[in-house]
C-alpha cells in the first residue's frame, strides 16, 4: 500500500506560498551571478545567506546527508550536483539549479536551467522544450483528472521534440515534508495513478535529455548524469490542486 496524500487547509497552502516566494527570489536572484568563471560553490553561499535573510531554512543541506544547500547540475549532470569551489561556470554551459527551503514548517521547492553566456541551438531547444513541458503538466494539475494525466502531457511534449524524459527520478508531494506522496513521474504509466484533490500540493519536475533516458549515479553517491553524456535539463514549480485553477506556487510574484 502506498504513503496516504496529505491534502493542505487553505491557512497551510498560503504558508507554503510564503516558503516558495522565498525559493523564487532566491533563484531570480542567482540569475545575475550566472557567468564564465563564477564557481558553483559561490553559488551555494550566495542562496543560503540570502535564503535565511528572507527567513527562510535551506531544506537540502543535511537532507540524506546531502552537504549543501543547492543542487547544482552542468550540462550531462541532470539533478543532485554538488557545488564546489573547482568547478567553475564556462561559455556554453547550462546549469541546473534546484532549490528548497523550510519555512513556518513547511517546504517551498523549485527548480531552473540557466544558459551561461551564448549556448548552442541544440541546448537552447532543449530548455525551451523542458520549459514548455513544466507548463504543459501544470496544466493537467486540476481536480478530478489524475496524476498519469500530467505525466502523459509532459511526455508526449517532450518526446514530440525528440528528446527523452528521466524514468529514474520523478516529482512528488510536499508539504511539512520535502518529499510527501504522491510520486509525479514525468512518464505515463499503465496503473492506476491517484486522482488529483483540492488541497494536494505537489512538485513537478521534467528531467528532460537530448539523447537517451537513462542516467547514472556518480561515485560521490548523488550527482546523476546521463548515460550517454547527453546535455539534460531540469525545471521544477510546487503547485496546489485547487477547486479552480491551479495555483504556482513557486511563480515569482
Amino acid at each position: 500500500m502506498g504513503k496516504a496524500i496529505i491534502l493542505k487547509s487553505p491557512a497551510e497552502i498560503e504558508i507554503m506560498q510564503e516558503a516558495n516566494q522565498i525559493v523564487a527570489e532566491t533563484l531570480e536572484m542567482l540569475r545575475e551571478h550566472i557567468y564564465p568563471g563564477q564557481s558553483t560553490l559561490q553559488l551555494d553561499h550566495l542562496a543560503e545567506k540570502f535564503s535565511i535573510q528572507l527567513g527562510g531554512i535551506p531544506a537540502f543541506k543535511g537532507y540524506r546527508g546531502f552537504p549543501a544547500s543547492l543542487c547544482v547540475s552542468i550540462n550531462e549532470q541532470v539533478v543532485h550536483g554538488i557545488p564546489s569551489k573547482k568547478v567553475l561556470l564556462k561559455e556554453g554551459d547550462i546549469i541546473s539549479i534546484d532549490f528548497g527551503i523550510k519555512y513556518r514548517g513547511f517546504y517551498g521547492d523549485a527548480a531552473v536551467t540557466i544558459p551561461v553566456g551564448t549556448i548552442n541551438p541544440e541546448k537552447a531547444r532543449l530548455l525551451k522544450v523542458t520549459e514548455e513541458s513544466l507548463y504543459i503538466g501544470i496544466e493537467k494539475a486540476r481536480s478530478g483528472n489524475r496524476v498519469n494525466d500530467i505525466s502523459k502531457a509532459v511526455q508526449q511534449h517532450v518526446e514530440k521534440h525528440n528528446f527523452s524524459v528521466v524514468r529514474q527520478f520523478v516529482g512528488h508531494g510536499i508539504g511539512s515534508n520535502l518529499h510527501e506522496a504522491p510520486e509525479i513521474p514525468n512518464y505515463s504509466r499503465k496503473e492506476r495513478t491517484p486522482k488529483l484533490l483540492p488541497g494536494m500540493v505537489l512538485a513537478i519536475e521534467p528531467m528532460v535529455n537530448i539523447g537517451t533516458h537513462e542516467v547514472t549515479v556518480l561515485r560521490d553517491g548523488w550527482t546523476v548524469i546521463t548515460s550517454d553524456k547527453s546535455s539534460s535539463a531540469h525545471f521544477e514549480h510546487s503547485v496546489a490542486i485547487t477547486e479552480d485553477e491551479p495555483i504556482i506556487l513557486s511563480k515569482k510574484s
